[in-house]
């Protein structure tokens, strides 16, 4: 292989001693028409032999011989170039030092460098060109048709490397600019708008199409998504252009259409100072810390250099592969796998005391809805009310800073056990702080976050890889959606600029129909609506047909940042602490209607909801009624 290489280099180098040759030759026959004076000969031989040996320092120091040849682009290009402006400005050094006579003709200062840039610059792009051809070449028509959307650099990038590729064939490019309609890139067209993406779909029989437009925001990236949806083309897209890994290939960093490409939501901006300030070198405790929201809370805290992270944790399993991701990822982290109970006071205060956090995050908390609707009531009191207080409480006693709690868009005016058992949470967070000296409590609400455990997107998800249907409870219900890191990043702003007794607000963008999202998630499958079948399957006990974000009698007032507000919400009247204790404490079972009875004397806004369960069937865009 070391023999091979040397053989290039000295077979490139030989051709550019041809070319100096060549050029130097050419400009004296440029100069006297072909028919060179035999005293001007005489000078070009004799300037020959100077210039050769010259001519070879000045490749090998402008690196000239670093590139290869079948990968020759503009970096070398700027190499010949600086290359012949060194030989020209050598050579007029010599001329004043050597003063050779006759004089050497002005106009091989201009035709000299000119021809060598020709000849170098030239014979590389055709060197290229031949190699392409015949290793590349019967690639082009072979791979799977795909348009381009965009036409900027990096789609440039991008339809230089897949004429290099089996498995695609770029069949046209599609950008808004006008200036760059009926343009080629690298032998591809520019047909039209980016909204044509249907039509030429159609017309040249492509099923797949690549966003490439890294520099598009994010709403700009969503209505181009759709747009491939819509048109039934599958679509791939490149990263955000500060995700662009640099010195790898575009076609590498291709993915998928995720459902976040769907939201178009604006990346979150946080206060990095600030939160640093309030985790670098002090420790932090995650309850729940297993879970979607508590195991990216313990990653984002990692970004800030914590003394250590306690991870708080009922299921073994989930503790486990917490710890194992960080012990892979980020050892450097001191991060304590701790299981336990939030409802056992003992465990409770003794880790409090041995690892003396600064500032605790509550995420553990039931929060399926259905299930704790019925059968698992006063469990979903117990867990998110009753662990709540205990957890608290031992907060105040062991000086801890700042308690976060991990609350829900369903705590607003709730209809189900599950919300109104975390707006009983907040009320405890609420009454705690008024009687603390030195902890302070901060309530966070939001929605539902993408691909969490049990949530709607790994249910459909699974329902689409079984080949449907995929159930959907109404066709008008909505909900809000957020990603589970941008989730967790606002949770560590609210935290830093909470003061005490805020309940912060997240900005949960616009509400989406999760019929219309149950779409989507089929096609960006693969699948046509007409292959996957959608079933209605009626509203279930407690579900409301959209999510609150504040309720009737709370106030709301901005932040210095545009994603979080703070709702300035009323305590019950008449609670009293003690009573809500004791109701807790009781020993016994509590049936699901006892406990909904009994909940609304301190959630007075609770309304519980039973709707009917009708079952319809939806295929496409008809709904018929099925049994």
């Amino acid at each position: 292989m070391a023999l091979r290489s040397n053989w290039r280099s000295l077979a490139v180098f030989v051709f550019d001693m041809i070319a100096v040759t060549a050029a130097w030759g050419g400009a004296f026959l440029l100069r006297f028409n072909g028919d060179i004076p035999s005293e001007y000969l005489s000078l070009l031989w004799t300037g020959l032999l100077v210039l050769l040996p010259a001519q070879a320092l000045i490749f090998r120091g402008a690196g000239l011989y670093r590139g290869i040849w079948v990968f020759a682009s503009m970096p070398d290009l700027l190499r010949i170039l600086r290359a012949a402006a060194i030989s020209i400005f050598a050579i007029a050094v010599g001329v004043v030092l050597l003063a050779p006579q006759p004089p050497l003709p002005r106009i091989v200062f201009v035709a000299y460098p000119l021809l060598l840039i020709l000849i170098m610059g030239g014979g590389r792009a055709i060197y290229r060109v031949f190699k392409e051809h015949r290793e590349f070449g019967a690639l082009r028509g072979v791979g799977k048709p795909v348009i381009v959307l965009g036409a900027g650099r990096e789609a440039a990038n991008l339809v230089e490397e897949l004429g290099r590729s089996a498995e695609w064939n770029a069949v046209a490019m599609l950008d808004d600019d006008p200036a760059k309609r009926h343009r080629e890139i690298f032998g591809v067209r520019v047909l039209g708008g980016i909204d044509e993406v249907g039509r030429w779909a159609e017309i040249l029989k492509a099923r797949h199409a690549i966003i490439a437009m890294p520099e598009a925001s994010p709403a700009r990236h969503r209505a181009v998504a759709n747009l491939c949806l819509e048109a039934g083309v599958q679509a791939f897209t490149l990263p955000a252009i500060g995700q662009i890994i640099s010195n790898h290939a575009a076609i590498t960093q291709l993915r998928r259409l995720h459902v976040e490409d769907l939201l178009g939501r604006e990346p979150v901006a946080i206060d990095s100072p600030q939160v640093r300030e309030l985790f670098a070198g002090r420790v932090a405790m995650v309850t729940g810390a297993g879970g979607s929201i508590g195991a990216e809370l313990c990653r984002q805290i990692a970004r800030f250099n914590p003394a250590r992270i306690v991870a708080f944790e009922l299921s073994e399993f989930a503790l486990y592969t917490l710890r194992e991701e960080f012990a892979e990822r980020m050892p450097e982290i001191d991060l304590v796998p701790v299981a336990g109970d939030i409802k056992d006071r003992a465990r409770v205060a003794e880790v409090l005391e041995r690892h003396a956090p600064a500032i605790v995050f509550h995420a553990a908390a039931y929060k399926h809805v259905p299930l704790m609707e019925e059968h698992n009531a006063w469990q979903a009191a117990r867990n998110n009310a009753l662990g709540t207080l205990v957890l608290g409480e031992a907060a105040m006693e062991a000086g801890v800073d700042k308690f976060v709690l991990v609350s829900t868009d369903k705590a607003v005016n709730p209809t189900n056990v599950m919300g109104a058992t975390k707006r009983l949470a907040e009320v405890v967070c609420q009454d705690l702080q008024a009687r603390s000296t030195r902890t302070r409590f901060e309530m966070v609400r939001f929605g539902n976050v993408l691909g969490s455990a049990g949530s709607v997107i790994p249910k459909f998800q699974a329902q689409i890889e079984r080949g449907g249907p995929v159930t959907v409870t109404h066709p008008e219900i909505t909900r809000y959606f957020m990603a589970t890191h941008e989730a967790a990043q606002l949770l560590l702003q609210a935290a830093a600029m909470g003061e005490g007794g805020e309940i912060f607000v997240l900005d949960m963008g616009e509400p989406i129909r999760v019929l219309d999202l149950a779409r989507h998630m089929i096609r960006l499958s693969g699948y046509a609506e007409s292959e996957i079948s959608i079933v209605f399957t009626g509203l279930r006990p407690g579900e409301k047909l959209y999510e609150e974000v504040l309720a009737n009698a709370e106030q709301t007032r901005p932040t210095h940042h545009p994603k979080l507000r703070v709702a300035r919400s009323v305590m019950p009247e008449g609670f009293i602490m003690t009573e809500l204790r004791d109701w807790l404490a009781h020993r016994g079972t509590r049936g699901d209607d006892e406990v909904r009875r009994d909940l609304r004397r301190w959630v007075r806004e609770y309304a519980p909801y039973n709707p009917p369960k009708p079952v319809l069937v939806a295929r496409g865009q008809e709904n018929v009624t099925g049994a």
